[in-house]
């Protein structure tokens, strides 16, 4: 499978230098949200109050869920997955607990057992294509994508042949392979405000 250049990542984001992976980990700012593709920093536009908002939502709903079954860990962007020539910082990832030893101090190496995008007007085209086939390609077994514009959730899982394939919602509710028993009802990313935490996370019976 053929992956996008580096001249294919530019959109909503600006080139600042050329290094390696080893120079792009070892200068790493934790405030700055910066990724490397084919040997080149993009350094990625600020996001927008909803895109934090419903970062801030998500992680802490599958938080919650992991630290009760003990099942692995989260972390939400900038925290470097790194895969072949890329190091992308997904909004979301999720490592399984018997995987942890692939998380280094200031990376992933290797793909995450889920990694969830939200959809922004700049990022549209890296999360439904560049990133789509990147993450396929490197074998993340679920990718969420997650777009509030459309007020629309997608799903996908890795299938035999390693290709992503579309997981129907049953009655609204998103359901995941990645992290066994996590269920989401999709109707409320899109509530201003949003749910309070702990009253979704009651209602879905995630701490039972």
């Amino acid at each position: 499978m053929d992956l996008p250049s580096a001249g294919q990542q530019r959109a909503g984001a600006a080139v600042t230098e050329r290094c390696s992976f080893e120079q792009f980990i070892a200068q790493a700012d934790e405030d700055v949200w910066a990724e490397w593709v084919n040997g080149e920093v993009f350094t990625m536009s600020p996001a927008s109050d909803q895109h934090q908002d419903l970062v801030r939502f998500l992680s802490a709903l599958l938080s919650l869920f992991i630290e009760a079954h003990d099942t692995g860990w989260v972390r939400s962007a900038p925290f470097a997955m790194h895969l072949a020539d890329r190091a992308r910082e997904p909004d979301l990832l999720f490592v399984r607990k018997e995987r942890m030893g692939r998380v280094q101090s200031t990376y992933l190496e290797g793909p995450a057992d889920l990694v969830v995008e939200i959809v922004s007007v700049e990022s549209i085209g890296r999360d439904r294509g560049d990133k789509f086939v990147e993450y396929e390609a490197g074998g993340v077994p679920e990718y969420w994508l997650i777009d509030p514009l459309r007020e629309r959730a997608e799903i996908y899982h890795l299938d035999d042949q390693g290709r992503y394939q579309p997981m129907p919602l049953e009655a609204g509710i998103l359901t995941s392979r990645a992290v066994p028993g996590f269920r989401l009802r999709v109707d409320w990313l899109w509530r201003k405000p949003l749910p309070k935490i702990l009253e979704a996370a009651a209602e879905l019976d995630l701490l039972g």
